[in-house]
């Protein structure tokens, strides 16, 4: 890292790996403070750190240089507040997620910065950071990268909630007009048809206990899912406990009344009737605790062989 010292080393004027900006530095009544000059050339962000650095040291001496809170302490008020306030409202597993992102990532890049150092320059930094290629290391995802931007932006709204900062920088990803746009996979009827025909054969030709009740438990999921609506991960967290077979008042039809935990907390769906036997089997062949996942296993290698299975027989 290119480092330089400008007016007797009290100010430290570097450059951050994969940052196009000069960055400078100070020590100035009893704490660290760090800025972007945004500048690309060395005299001009010596000239930017120059000010900058006589600008605190009249502030100092007016007595209007506060130590300002740093990122470690947004992000600690933000975990102690975030899960007072959103008791019942979040899901248990979408906060305990913040959470992981201040301790392993943001708080390790961003926690000594005082809290208005915190810029859309730095986020950028953090960004460039993070996807900078390291032998043994997995690079994070869009996805990944998208949901710490979200927690980041929950901190610094916790900070100017307390005073600690004006306003909330543009942390926007630059560059970028718009995501890939995903569709999500479908089955048309026929497709649908074909599908639980094939999980039903299959579990009549499976060998073995074991294998038996797997392949009984994928046909059922199958119909379970088809008949509710309800997404993967929602599925992947449902408990028995969360199902109940109803009479609709509207429709007169027995159906299953379903609470949905998802990442705004617990929702609810109604079933038609063709969830209802498949739920009524899985009760009877795994005997579950209320507290029970209704589906343990993901069965996908289970899932892909019988799509490639289907695919070469339609060749």
């Amino acid at each position: 890292m290119a480092n330089h010292q400008i007016l007797g080393d009290k100010v430290h004027v570097y450059k951050r790996e994969n940052s196009r900006f000069w960055q400078c530095s100070t020590f100035l009544n009893g704490k660290n403070h760090r800025t972007s000059t945004k500048e690309e050339s060395l005299s001009h962000a010596k000239e930017f750190a120059e000010d900058w650095y006589l600008e605190l040291r009249g502030k100092h001496r007016a007595g209007e240089l506060h130590n300002e809170k740093t990122f470690a302490d947004a992000a600690k008020s933000f975990m102690h507040e975030y899960d007072v306030l959103t008791e019942g409202e979040r899901n248990e597993r979408w906060v305990k997620d913040h959470y992981r992102r201040c301790r392993l990532h943001l708080i390790p890049f961003f926690g000594k910065m005082g809290i208005s150092q915190v810029t859309a320059g730095a986020v950028q930094e953090y960004r460039i950071e993070r996807l900078k290629k390291v032998e043994g290391k997995k690079t994070p995802s869009r996805s990944t990268l998208h949901h710490e931007t979200v927690t980041l932006r929950l901190v610094l709204k916790t900070a100017i909630r307390h005073g600690w900062l004006a306003h909330l920088p543009d942390i926007t990803t630059p560059y970028r007009s718009s995501g890939k746009i995903v569709h999500r996979a479908w089955f048309s009827p026929d497709e649908y048809k074909q599908l639980y025909e094939a999980t039903r054969r299959n579990m009549r030709k499976a060998v073995g206990e074991k294998h038996k009740r797997l392949a009984a438990q994928l046909h059922d999921k199958i119909l379970f899912m088809a008949n509710t609506g309800i997404r993967p991960d929602e599925a992947n967290w449902l408990e028995y406990r969360d199902i109940e077979i109803v009479e609709d008042d509207a429709t007169g039809e027995t159906i299953l009344e379903i609470e949905v935990r998802g990442k705004r907390g617990v929702g609810y769906c109604k079933s038609t009737t063709g969830a209802v036997r498949p739920f009524e089997r899985m009760i009877e062949r795994n005997q579950p605790e209320p507290t029970d996942r209704l589906f343990p296993v993901d069965h996908k290698k289970q899932f892909n062989r019988i799509l490639a299975e289907e695919v070469s027989m339609s060749v």
